[in-house]
């Protein structure tokens, strides 16, 4: 005959997992260190109590609510950021503010003295620049855009200093200078706007898009379409 079993603890009959008894925290070494076993262990990590433990806490009844939270948190609509895909250098051109892809630009460099080249005074070559130690074809930006006149009014009048960009061009350096350059500026593709009716067609022909910065608008040039004629006006 079986016998008759003893009277089962309200813990048992509860779901609530045992207390886990932290003797780490009390004798141990977060303790006041006065535990025997120290001698033996060095260290609690080492003590089969602290091993089981970490077991028991590991294998824990889930709490009532937490698949909740998790399901609820899981489900919620991901918040994707659209990552600012376009860096440019923004630059100044007389009146008009251009950008052109960071990757196509070497270095900013300041304006210094030009090598003219005979019977090239019209062409878009404005004469050779040494730029640590190497010489570079100076191009002007501004005839190729039509702004020659406005910028050679500009630059009488301004009060900031000129800057000499250096662009690499599929394996190409060049040079050609700008009335004042602000830095690198990033900008997601759909703030790209077409260009107004306004801009002139030289500059249009060159233009991808616009897009504000500083209640400016700022004119994205085509690097592709920009360097592939520089490169045959100049050859």
């Amino acid at each position: 005959m079986e016998a008759a079993k003893g009277p089962i603890s309200s813990r048992e009959a509860s779901s609530e997992p045992a207390p886990i008894y932290d003797c780490w925290n009390l004798i141990g070494v977060e303790g006041n260190a006065t535990c025997r076993e120290l001698v033996k262990y060095i260290h609690c990590r080492n003590c089969p109590v602290y091993s089981a433990a970490s077991l028991q806490l590991l294998d824990r009844p889930l709490p009532p609510e937490y698949r909740r939270e998790r399901a609820a948190h899981y489900a919620q609509q991901k918040q994707v950021t659209q990552p600012a895909r376009l860096s440019v250098v923004i630059f100044r051109l007389a009146h008009e503010w251009l950008a052109l892809p960071t990757t196509t630009f070497v270095e900013v460099a300041e304006r210094r003295a030009m090598h003219t080249l005979p019977h090239r005074r019209r062409g878009l070559a404005m004469g050779l620049v040494n730029v640590r130690g190497e010489l570079l074809i100076c191009a002007s930006l501004a005839r190729l855009l039509g702004m020659e006149q406005t910028t050679a009014a500009t630059i009488k009048s301004t009060t900031h200093f000129e800057r000499l960009l250096v662009a690499n061009w599929e394996g190409q350096r060049i040079a050609y200078p700008v009335n004042e350059v602000h830095g690198i500026q990033r900008f997601h593709q759909e703030e790209l706007k077409d260009p107004p009716a306004t801009v002139g067609k030289s500059t249009l022909t060159y233009t991808r898009g616009v897009f504000g910065w500083q209640e400016r608008t700022v004119g994205l040039l085509d690097a592709e379409a920009l360097f592939g004629a520089l490169n045959r006006r100049l050859s």
